[in-house]
């Protein structure tokens, strides 16, 4: 399969790049001194020829600032605005398949419960923007929309703080990667990437619970999310490595 790849040059694509090569396929990225991500006519010509395209393009804050819903406005605009003229552009060069990158944050605080592809999702603040890619994928016939998981090892950076007790899905970004290309061959759908730990398992640095009411940031990881992958590793075989 001929496979476009757009964010290449991010955590994520970093590791779907040679994993693509490396599964038979032909792989293609996005320049972005000649197509802006932005305009769906620049994206189509360079999608001509193509069979699918992965979007994993994001620009995540890493600051303290990330606390901040104003900080999120560059990532909001690509997940909304890019989004959109990918599937575009897919829609006029004939692309077959569309995978997009998402995250699992979106799913409403769930207890100890398992959280699949269809319980109920709260999306506020600057994790909003994650739920509009979504729609926009899916109005592509080809359409996939994964929810992954806390990218944790590899060259990610996770957060400094999480927030209260409960569970939190997390996936390795050579896992998030491969979960990227099963995709290619998954039925059209939203399919969760990741595996359920237990916070205090992360590693991470944990603030109590109370502080969730102080930001919207907060408030998000302060969510119990033990957000299950069957549906996903049914379709395609996909489990997590690391």
């Amino acid at each position: 399969m001929k496979v476009f790849v757009i964010g290449a040059s991010g955590v994520l694509g970093r590791e779907v790049v040679p994993q693509l090569e490396a599964a038979g396929h032909e792989g293609g990225v996005l320049d972005r001194h000649t197509t802006s991500l932005f305009d769906a006519g620049q994206l189509a010509n360079a999608l001509a020829g193509y069979d699918a395209v992965i979007n994993l393009a994001t620009r995540i804050p890493l600051s303290a600032k990330a606390v901040r819903v104003s900080a999120w406005a560059d990532n909001d605009r690509i997940r909304t605005e890019g989004s959109a003229a990918v599937v575009e552009a897919a829609k006029v060069a004939g692309v077959g398949r569309v995978v997009q990158e998402g995250i699992s944050f979106v799913y409403a605080d769930g207890g100890d419960a398992e959280l699949t592809e269809d319980s109920p999702i709260k999306p506020v603040g600057h994790i909003a923007s994650s739920v509009t890619a979504q729609h926009n994928v899916l109005q592509h016939p080809g359409g996939v929309f994964l929810r992954y998981g806390l990218l944790i090892g590899g060259q990610a950076q996770s957060p400094p703080v999480l927030v209260g007790d409960g569970w939190m899905s997390v996936v390795h970004p050579a896992d998030a990667a491969a979960a990227a290309i099963a995709a290619l061959d998954a039925p059209p759908g939203i399919y969760n990437a990741g595996t359920p730990v237990l916070k205090r398992d992360t590693g991470i640095t944990r603030l109590p619970g109370f502080v969730a009411r102080f930001a919207v940031a907060f408030e998000i990881f302060g969510r119990s999310q033990r957000v299950v992958s069957t549906k996903l590793t049914e379709a395609t075989g996909w489990r997590p490595r690391h």
